[in-house]
């Protein structure tokens, strides 16, 4: 934001010279990016007046001129048209250096034009680095003294702040707002300008609907007729546009951009015999055009917030005006809008259709709800003042339920010691923060603080404590090493968490850090019905990022993408963090979840025996997450009916019957649309692991005794889930049963029609004694018995 020094200083004027101004506005957390004068450096240009002016011998264009500057007469040849005797102008003499484009500055030296001699030049405001507002020479004042420095004649050495206002702070994208700060820096008074409204006459007051009081719960209108269209704009509204980077256009819309800048309500000004019926405020129809100020025409979608009227949208409310009702420079009635839109009503709007304009950029950070009134009657006194006119009664719209309700806050002064390392005086604290408008007193051992309108910034206790820390000043808080206190407790779910981790990393995984937020166009290519609604983000960073992840595979697959451009053909990626769900924010679940992606070969690539990963290496990396404490007889897989994995290669994992997650192969057509290859993906919610992490076993001595291995392979029909298998050789196998798994499953021209092959493996073992082979046997020939009598398994040789 580009602001006039001298303006500022007409709100507040501190013992403080520009740079010491700067950097007090930066230390205070308002950066000075850039401090420059009004005009680039030139020199050797003074005021004088034109004595003579007759015509050139041999050029009709031309002028001769003789030209006072006090010391001396300068004969000048001049093309301009509009040079004429009695004229003051701005005169380079012989020697001055002007601006130029490659920065290494205009000479001016004695010549001839024409065969006529020239002892320097007249200037236009542009040959001084100026915005021309005539074709010709720079006009000054009649009363301009003769021979005056042109720079001190024009205060051309003023300076330009321009600071980078960060987003939380809104309320400083004015002069307002940034005087607020320096007066409160300095303990000084703060010079508001003097506003009084003007008095109404019989011009008929504008008529206003509000259709939707929560995203415009207050508006105000005010009509204006007869307006004198033929007055300039005056000179100290030209400066402060001009020195804060506007541009200057006319006399009404200069007015608007003025008490914008100035108090930091954005206004809008129609062209009153434009508007057919009444003024409403309501949500766009899916599919109504607009044709706004820049020419550009767009369709609205059905949720932007418009100004409308009987015969269509008028402007796109809180971000830029339409064609059709703008004011021209034969608009003499207007009606001036002056309102407060919710943050959330004109957020990313903008940004939909490539809109970045003022208004916007201070309503989505949020502007002082009862600034409207005040900014209405600055601009509609300014325009009467200057350019007379009829101005009817204000016409107020509001909904007082529906503003924004800034909060009451406790602050214990402990704790402002505590965070900022150092002992502030509670009188000085209590000071300065009403100096700041943040209404606080102290209440024993506590400041109780009232978050002022225009601060959309402060809602908690720790936003109090900043606001002190930047009135007492940074550079006087002493640099000090924090004091933590060490809690010897065990922090069992950080504990098992680790451990996860630790788990996935022993397995060749590496861990990824990435935002919360997603692409749309990934997370559309999860679309399922068991994973829910996705919220959209009011107002995104980027489209990239436009929507919460409800699975983190919307935020690993981009990543593995970016590891495969990059050579990488072999990628292992785990990440713990939330998964998102819900359409809006009051219906929003968030769940922790690890997740982890896989693609390429088993073994690195020096390995002998390599070969492409698959569903059963997957399904060991996830059972390495289980926690040992875990019975194994509980878990138990199903197949997954997610859309977004293949349906023949994936599976639900289930603790006691409880679904925990899920694992597979990412579907093909979902790794064709991004451009990858075979992906294998799982993702499992934390709190049920957790939970089986706080099951702790007792330890047990390991047995002295040799175990038994038995391998045992069945053909079953091709239907027969294996699991269902698993549980009953667990149970049929008695108690010296430690370990049993799937190792091989055979399917072929070998076997008979709807049969399959699964073989497992059993391994017994006594903690007591060593197990007799008639003790194995006996075990193993009732799993046998079992299996064919319940599952019609028959053992293969």
């Amino acid at each position: 934001m580009k602001i006039s020094e001298q303006w500022l200083r007409q709100w507040v004027n501190p013992q403080l010279d520009s740079a010491a101004l700067g950097e007090q506005l930066t230390m205070a957390g308002l950066e000075l990016d850039g401090m420059q004068t009004i005009a680039p450096p030139f020199s050797g240009v003074v005021v004088g007046e034109v004595i003579e002016c007759t015509q050139h011998p041999d050029a009709d264009r031309l002028r001769v001129t003789r030209v006072n500057i006090g010391d001396e007469l300068l004969q000048i040849v001049c093309g301009a048209p509009n040079v004429r005797v009695g004229l003051k102008v701005a005169v380079a003499t012989i020697g001055a250096v002007l601006p130029s484009d490659d920065g290494k500055g205009f000479k001016i030296k004695k010549g001839k034009l024409r065969g006529v001699e020239s002892q320097g030049m007249l200037c236009g405001a542009s040959e001084l680095g100026l915005p021309d507002k005539i074709d010709g020479l720079m006009e000054l004042d009649c009363d301009a003294p003769i021979g005056m420095d042109i720079r001190q004649l024009l205060n051309l050495d003023a300076k330009i702040f321009e600071i980078a206002i960060t987003p939380n702070r809104g309320d400083c994208l004015s002069v307002l707002g940034l005087a607020r700060e320096v007066a409160a820096l300095n303990q000084l008074p703060l010079n508001r300008p003097s506003v009084e409204a003007v008095c109404a006459g019989d011009t008929t007051v504008p008529t206003v609907r509000v259709a939707d009081s929560t995203a415009c719960p207050r508006y105000l209108a005010q009509r204006i007729d007869g307006i004198d269209r033929s007055v300039e704009t005056p000179q100290f509204i030209v400066d402060a546009l001009t020195a804060s980077g506007v541009r200057v256009h006319n006399f009404l819309v200069d007015v608007t951009n003025f008490v914008l800048l100035e108090l930091g309500q954005p206004l809008h000004a129609f062209d009153a015999d434009k508007i057919v019926g009444d003024i409403v405020v309501r949500h766009a129809v899916a599919g109504e055009t607009l044709e706004l100020l820049n020419e550009q025409t767009i369709t609205l979608t059905g949720d932007e917030l418009v100004i409308a009227d009987d015969i269509g949208v008028l402007a796109l409310a809180g971000i830029m005006g339409g064609l059709r009702s703008a004011v021209s420079d034969e608009t003499t009635n207007i009606v001036l809008e002056s309102a407060h839109f919710a943050q959330l009503a004109i957020a990313s709007r903008a940004r939909r259709f490539g809109l970045h304009t003022d208004a916007s950029q201070r309503f989505e950070r949020g502007v002082d709800f009862w600034l409207p009134r005040l900014a209405l009657e600055r601009a509609s006194s300014l325009i009467v003042s200057v350019a007379g006119g009829k101005p009817s009664a204000v016409s107020l719209t509001e909904s007082l339920e529906h503003l924004p309700v800034r909060p009451k806050i406790s602050v214990p002064i402990a704790k402002v010691t505590q965070l900022l390392g150092v002992d502030i005086d509670p009188v000085q604290m209590v000071d300065g923060l009403n100096r700041l408008e943040i209404a606080t007193e102290q209440v024993g051992d506590v400041l109780q603080c009232q978050a002022p309108s225009h601060r959309f910034d402060i809602n908690i206790a720790e936003d109090i404590i900043e606001e002190i820390a930047r009135i007492y000043g940074y550079a006087n808080i002493p640099a000090s090493l924090p004091k933590f206190a060490v809690s010897m407790n065990d922090d069992i779910a950080a504990d098992a968490v680790q451990s996860l981790k630790l788990s996935l990393v022993n397995a060749g995984y590496y861990e990824a850090v990435s935002f919360s937020f997603a692409d749309a166009k990934v997370e559309a290519l999860f679309d399922d019905e068991n994973l829910g609604a996705v919220l959209p983000i009011a107002n995104p960073i980027s489209s990239d990022l436009a929507v919460m992840r409800r699975t983190l595979l919307s935020s690993l697959l981009p990543i593995v993408g970016y590891n495969l451009n990059r050579q990488q053909s072999r990628v292992r990626l785990f990440e713990t963090g939330l998964s998102f769900v819900g359409a809006d924010v009051k219906n929003l679940q968030q769940t922790p979840s690890i997740a982890l992606v896989a693609t390429g070969d088993v073994a690195h690539e020096q390995h002998h025996a390599n070969r492409a990963m698959d569903f059963y290496d997957l399904k060991r990396d996830v059972e390495s997450l289980l926690p040992a404490a875990l019975n194994k007889a509980s878990v138990s897989y199903e197949r997954a009916k997610l859309s977004f994995l293949h349906p023949g290669q994936s599976a639900q994992l289930l603790i006691d019957g409880v679904a925990v997650g899920w694992l597979g192969q990412l579907h093909p057509s979902i790794a064709k649309a991004l451009d990858l290859p075979t992906i294998w993906v799982a993702q499992l919610q934390i709190e049920p692991l957790l939970a089986q992490f706080g099951n702790k076993t007792s330890i047990a001595t390991p047995s002295k005794f040799p175990s038994v291995r038995r391998d045992l392979a069945v053909l079953v029909d091709t239907d027969t889930p294996w699991q269902m298998l698993k549980q009953d050789i667990r149970v049929q196998a008695g108690r010296y049963l430690q370990e049993l798994w799937l190792f091989d499953v055979y399917t072929g021209d070998r076997l008979p029609a709807g049969k399959k092959s699964l073989a497992f493996a059993m391994v017994f073992q006594d903690n007591e004694a060593t197990l007799a082979d008639e003790q194995v046997k006996a075990a193993t020939d009732k799993v046998i018995a079992m299996l064919a009598d319940k599952h019609h398994a028959q053992l293969r040789d």
